[in-house]
């Protein structure tokens, strides 16, 4: 396929995308029912602003989801401190909490709209953005051919292709040249990143680590925290975070081998999404556990088994309620979820074998001694115990994860110094306007 086939496909594509336009309704209706939509705020998704533009220089940022948005709100931050404007959108209603959370009223909050050709030329006709910020692996073909058109420079930032992404835009490479082409910079997580931008045609790449590196750890609400460790007492436990379907059961099941070894043991489950404990509770007291949800308050008991972390923006509180956390999205799922949180608050760390989206992390957490792969239940069952055994391979391994987190910071610096080209000027213009009006 020839280079000017690949961008009349993609002219196709950006047709067959306003063909459809009419046929999303039902789609983001069902979405809402299940409460992945945002019902009051559904019109944002086809581009119809929510709020208006604000004068002078602005910059959109965006980032798919909790982690990305998590990974960028130090950059957004330093973007505001300059006196720019920065309206920052997201994809789900759990990652519009943590942007409110995170950065408040000086940010305007968006819903993403939809990558079809009515939705993004609404969005960009209203906001008018002066640049576009581009978190991790976001590659929505329409809006990166409109902010094209636009002459609207686009940086992708802690960029990120998995291998499989990879693999699928290599056999296409015309058409990942035509869409990649459009980047006015990526920087990439890891130098493999960067190699595999490279490959296909994006110019240029520089490498900058991880963002999520260089954010603090997740807050935690004092109160909570004091109570919940005043109710579980010396207890020993263990958690399991960011769990996706099959994982939890293994984690129940794990407790059920251990609870014989360690009197009294705790086991703290915490679903990737909050909405599936409910069906988790009584599957796990059907195994003869006694469950407790934080989302109806229930205190923990004495004979408490499993205390399931229901509730969205709490990940803070529950990883400080326990010094092993299995890392979930790695055993049943693959791509894996990202264990620097829990390295940063000196926690053991565990893990499945399938963690392709963090592959450079996990490398760096897992040479140091920070973390462990498991391969199946029985062998996290082992690592748990272990741990649970020996308090100095506990804290020793803990403290190495910590220190390897501290080694790998600076990628907010780099990132910063690749978007200076860009942002410089709109700052000079921002204030040039400011001393005009006055």
């Amino acid at each position: 396929m020839s280079g000017r086939w690949a961008r009349r496909i993609l002219s196709l594509y950006r047709v067959a995308g306003a063909a459809a336009y009419p046929l999303v309704g039902p789609y983001i209706a069902w979405r809402t029912t299940r409460g992945k939509e945002e019902r009051g705020r559904r019109r944002e998704r086809y581009g119809w602003a929510g709020r208006p533009r604000p004068e002078g220089p602005l910059i959109w940022v965006h980032a798919a989801s909790v982690g990305e948005t998590i990974a960028v709100a130090p950059l957004v931050d330093s973007i505001l401190d300059s006196g720019l404007n920065v309206v920052l959108t997201t994809g789900t209603v759990t990652s519009a909490q943590v942007a409110e959370d995170r950065l408040g009223e000086r940010i305007i909050h968006q819903y993403v709209p939809l990558d079809l050709k009515p939705a993004v030329c609404r969005f960009l006709g209203h906001w008018q953005p002066d640049l576009a910020i581009i978190a991790e692996s976001e590659i929505w073909p329409v809006t990166i051919l409109e902010l094209g058109t636009r002459r609207v420079p686009q940086v992708l930032v802690n960029g990120r292709l998995s291998e499989r992404s990879f693999n699928s835009w290599k056999k296409r490479p015309h058409l990942a040249e035509a869409l990649f082409e459009n980047l006015a910079h990526v920087v990439a997580q890891s130098e493999l990143d960067g190699e595999r931008f490279l490959a296909l045609g994006a110019r240029p790449v520089t490498v900058s680590g991880n963002l999520k590196v260089d954010t603090t750890p997740p807050p935690v609400e004092e109160r909570a925290l004091t109570g919940l460790l005043r109710q579980i007492g010396p207890r020993p436990t263990w958690a399991a975070v960011s769990t996706h379907e099959g994982e939890e059961m293994v984690a129940a099941e794990v407790h059920q081998m251990l609870r014989q070894r360690h009197d009294g043991l705790l086991t703290i489950v915490v679903p990737r999404h909050p909405g599936r404990a409910a069906a988790l509770a009584p599957e796990f007291e059907a195994m003869g556990l006694k469950v407790i949800r934080r989302s109806a308050g229930d205190r923990v008991r004495s004979d408490t088994d499993i205390y399931l972390g229901d509730t969205i923006g709490e990940m803070g509180l529950y990883l400080r309620l326990a010094e092993i956390a299995f890392v979930g999205r790695s055993l049943t799922c693959a791509g894996g979820q990202n264990p620097l949180e829990p390295a940063m608050l000196e926690t053991a760390v565990l893990s499945g074998s399938k963690v392709q989206n963090f592959q450079e992390v996990y490398r760096r957490l897992v040479d140091c001694g920070g973390a462990r792969i498991v391969r199946d239940r029985d062998d996290l069952a082992g690592a748990v115990d272990e741990l649970l055994l020996h308090d100095r391979l506990r804290r020793d391994m803990a403290a190495a994860g910590a220190a390897a987190v501290a080694e790998m910071r600076g990628a907010l610096a780099k990132t910063q110094k690749a978007l200076e080209p860009y942002i410089h000027p709109l700052v000079v213009k921002s204030r040039l306007r400011n001393a005009g009006g006055r």
